[in-house]
């Protein structure tokens, strides 16, 4: 899903809506994002530590991390939010690790221009599908 960085999270949380109005449920999706931290992750870290990695198991509510965070994770639906400024250090490790949380479905949303500018053209031409 091209967008803009800085409307990569709201774009994300559409998707995040479609995916549950199709029928996946909560705890099959994770949406993850490679810059600033959603809000409702922000909300459910200000609970604890021990109360946010606990939400990862709720069956009725999706996960809110991000990318590093979510190393080694999985879940069949992840929606993957580029919103990280261009020049970020570890830029390359966060799109591959993004890209790898996905057991059966995988949406990005993010600037064309950047993902081709870390992950190079090969990278966005299979996240576009050509």
């Amino acid at each position: 899903m091209p967008c803009a960085q800085d409307a990569a999270i709201e774009r994300a949380d559409d998707v995040v809506d479609e995916l549950l109005g199709e029928g996946w449920q909560p705890s099959d999706v994770a949406l993850i994002a490679t810059g600033s931290r959603h809000p409702e992750q922000k909300a459910r870290q200000e609970e604890g530590w021990e109360a946010y990695w606990d939400s990862f198991w709720y069956r009725d509510q999706v996960f809110y991390g991000s990318v590093l965070g979510f190393k080694g994770l999985e879940r069949p639906a992840v929606v993957l939010a580029i919103n990280e400024r261009p020049g970020m250090d570890r830029a390359v490790e966060r799109l591959y690790t993004g890209l790898s949380r996905a057991r059966d479905l995988l949406v990005v949303c993010g600037d064309p221009e950047h993902i081709e500018n870390v992950g190079g053209p090969e990278v966005l031409k299979r996240i576009a599908g050509h």
